[in-house]
């Protein structure tokens, strides 16, 4: 099959479109032909290494959402069949969805309903679970509460801006002035402009706040939490880093891939709940341009690599 192989830690120039093992169902596993793969901010991570992200054998597949068909099924499987749509995410700590096909739990995947498309379907994959699991699972955000989400008009932060809309909290976010239009279409009631705002100056007035962008952008958060407060984090902190208040929570959330939050951001997407992200298009071959405006950080929506 054609994949996307990372050849060694560095920048997108280690990157090469080849040919790769086909994979089989193991017990309990589908084979998935890829139609499409989502670019994730911890793809190029993972491309550059150090730390957590350091990879010990090349090359390496990345991509870690898709959508696609089942092509084969393991032993022991019986919810789906051959020729089945189907989405998901792999297992943490498992990647592999820049190719033509992957195999995967038949548990941890869900079958993809017609109204949305393949390029729609990855996603939302990766980013609805994680969005998912911040506000609702950690978070526990209430209606009537107060939300300050980091980088509004990225993807798990724009399906969040969404989510707790729906669910009656005050939404106030950060974006560049030129995405203010898109994240007030999603759902925000006030957007603050990062580069020409202290977003500190609102003051200690959310119960939560919800840091995508992580640096130096986590400090600022304490500032405007409640006693009793809860800061929800999946971008990292700067190194070194201690929590300025004690008053409050710091928690991040463990993204676990199960079909149960699969189907529940399908059953918000049925009440018109939340939307597909804005998605910009590339082809499979080109993943390393997709990096590099990937790694820039100046995203509205999502990413996403047409295989098929």
């Amino acid at each position: 099959m054609k994949a996307v192989l990372l050849i060694n830690h560095g920048g997108p120039k280690m990157l090469r479109y080849g040919e790769a093992p086909d994979p089989t169902a193991g017990p309990g596993e589908v084979v998935v032909d890829i139609h499409a793969a989502s670019v994730n901010a911890a793809d190029y991570k993972v491309r550059l290494g150090g730390g957590r992200y350091s990879l010990s054998r090349f090359p390496h597949v990345l991509g870690r959402d898709f959508s696609g068909v089942v092509s084969a099924i393991g032993a022991g499987v019986t919810d789906f069949t051959v020729g089945d749509a189907v989405f998901g995410v792999t297992d943490q700590g498992i990647e592999g969805a820049y190719a033509e096909k992957i195999a995967i739990k038949a548990a941890i995947i869900a079958k993809k309903p017609d109204r949305l498309s393949h390029l729609e379907a990855a996603a939302l994959g990766l980013t609805s679970l994680t969005a998912l699991t911040a506000i609702e699972d950690t978070a526990h955000l209430k209606a009537g509460q107060t939300i300050l989400i980091q980088g509004g008009a990225g993807g798990v932060a724009g399906f969040a801006v969404q989510l707790c809309k729906y669910l009656g909290a005050t939404v106030i976010t950060t974006a560049s002035a030129s995405n203010h239009p898109y994240v007030r279409g999603l759902g925000a009631n006030q957007v603050i402009d990062y580069n020409a705002q202290d977003f500190t100056a609102i003051g200690s007035i959310c119960d939560v706040a919800f840091d995508t962008v992580g640096g130096d952008v986590r400090a600022g958060c304490y500032a405007v939490l409640k006693p009793g407060g809860k800061l929800v984090w999946i971008a990292p902190a700067p190194e070194g880093f201690h929590p300025s208040r004690t008053d409050v929570e710091t928690l991040r959330p463990n993204v676990i891939r199960d079909r149960a939050h699969l189907e529940r951001m399908l059953a918000l997407l049925d009440v018109d709940a939340v939307r597909p992200p804005t998605i910009v298009r590339y082809r499979l071959a080109d993943a390393a341009e997709a990096h590099r405006v990937s790694e820039a950080r100046h995203l509205q929506g999502k990413l996403v690599l047409e295989v098929r």
